[in-house]
């Protein structure tokens, strides 16, 4: 089941922003710059105990602009709105009631999505003084919520996703095997995902216009291919910011980045005769942080002569180096060439994010890799590693038990990640690595909490 989604809307300068930070614990959204989205629609994942969802931050939202930038934002707004599966209202408690508060409430009775008012700025006040009045919005009982201090967070949230199963699930492998594995072509509008898919099937299943927005939506198709199934998923190009809005433009940015979650294995497509941007940066860095597996396919190669492929391979190398896990493929597409070994690559990608690691050999690895270079020490400490498991797969991770091990820097934290990587060949799926720390038994108790 896709992870439910959460749309944050309201009039600008409520603190939507400031719940989003405060539901993905982050300060910035993971898609930062997503395509035909005005003023930064963000896109984020949010935790609620051991569950996840989607935390959807919209810009300002003023339904009673008939013209101009503010009615395409009020325009993508509802957009996001007829997509959420709940919608959290913000208001501000401090100004009161308004006249554009009532009107987003009309908006969200008649989109009939299920919406729940969350009165923010309440700290230091009287809640129930503070609700009172939004009682009017006729969207139930108001929430008093501090965003930036966190008070009444938490009861807004248990409300917005009580009936949602919200459990992340723990291993797609056997889904693979009985449906075929999932494969979503992701990548921004007109590099060719379409097409990728038609030359896939061998036959024209899917539109494929030279415009970019053709598709509105994720499209599940499934095929086989050397005997083996797999389901593809054509995703919507998830544009640049600041283009024309126009009917083609309408599409679900949402189920883009669902399909991305959704599947074993994401290829995330390039144009190589266009320049890598940095929103074929944020989409790579969304399945990153997804922790699918990664395929990287640079299309239209076709008619590229030997300088401009040593520039795009270049471009790749540089821009692109946090992928250097994943293996990237020179294809095109329209002419059928480099895709059998672009999905030896995805069957490749899949079987590392889902390889079985033995703690023995993790063990072994780990010690080896602490012969060769010791932990740097930190003050007049130096973190000491026992023994290596494996705490889960799809993505691999390793967990790793010692003392002072949050002592441990991010560089140790990539030569580790490399070691494991070479020896258990785990090539195009993220890998995470945890440090437990035992507990020093002559370390204070810790009974006595502020």
């Amino acid at each position: 089941m896709s992870q439910p989604t959460v749309v944050l809307v309201g009039r600008p300068n409520v603190g939507k922003s400031t719940l989003f930070n405060r539901l993905t614990r982050r300060r910035d959204a993971i898609v930062a710059d997503v395509a035909g989205l005005t003023r930064d629609r963000h896109y984020g994942h949010g935790r609620f105990g051991d569950h996840s969802f989607l935390v959807v931050d919209t810009g300002g939202f003023e339904p009673l602009v008939k013209e101009g930038i503010l009615r395409e934002m009020a325009r993508q707004t509802e957009q996001a709105i007829t997509e959420a599966d709940a919608v959290i209202f913000v208001v501000d408690g401090r100004n009161g009631l308004t006249p554009q508060d009532r009107a987003i409430a009309s908006k969200l009775r008649r989109a009939g999505r299920p919406a729940l008012v969350a009165v923010n700025k309440t700290e230091g006040m009287d809640k129930d003084m503070a609700t009172t009045e939004f009682h009017a919005l006729g969207l139930g009982e108001p929430h008093a919520v501090s965003a930036a201090h966190g008070d009444g967070v938490y009861r807004l949230l248990e409300a917005a996703l009580a009936g949602f199963d919200t459990e992340e699930p723990e291993d797609v492998g056997d889904g693979a095997s009985a449906r075929g594995l999932k494969v979503a072509i992701a990548g921004r509008p007109n590099v060719g995902k379409s097409t990728l898919v038609n030359a896939l099937l061998g036959e024209e299943r899917v539109i494929a216009f030279d415009a970019p927005g053709t598709t509105r939506d994720a499209i599940d198709v499934p095929f086989e291919r050397g005997g083996k199934a797999y389901r593809l998923v054509d995703t919507a190009g998830l544009r640049r910011k600041g283009k024309v809005f126009e009917t083609v433009e309408k599409f679900s940015v949402i189920k883009t980045l669902q399909a991305i979650e959704d599947a074993h294995v994401a290829v995330l497509m390039l144009d190589a005769r266009q320049d890598i941007s940095d929103q074929d940066a944020h989409i790579a860095d969304f399945i990153l942080r997804s922790g699918r597996a990664l395929v990287v396919a640079v299309n239209k190669w076709d008619g590229l002569d030997h300088y401009a492929r040593e520039q795009v391979r270049a471009a790749v190398n540089g821009k692109l180096k946090f992928l250097d896990f994943a293996r990237a493929h020179f294809i095109s597409a329209r002419e059928n060439l480099g895709l059998d070994a672009l999905f030896r690559s995805v069957d490749q990608a899949y079987a590392a994010a889902t390889a079985k690691l033995a703690t023995p050999r993790l063990t072994r690895v780990l010690q080896e890799a602490v012969i060769r270079q010791s932990p740097p020490r930190h003050g007049a400490v130096r973190p000491k590693m026992r023994y290596a498991h494996q705490g889960g797969s799809n993505p691999p991770v390793i967990v790793i038990h010692g003392n002072a091990l949050e002592h441990v820097s991010e560089n140790y934290r990539r030569y580790l990640e490399n070691a494991f990587r070479e020896t258990f060949r785990l090539t195009g799926t993220p890998l995470r690595i945890q440090f437990n720390t035992g507990r020093n038994p002559y370390a204070p108790s810790g009974r006595h909490l502020s």
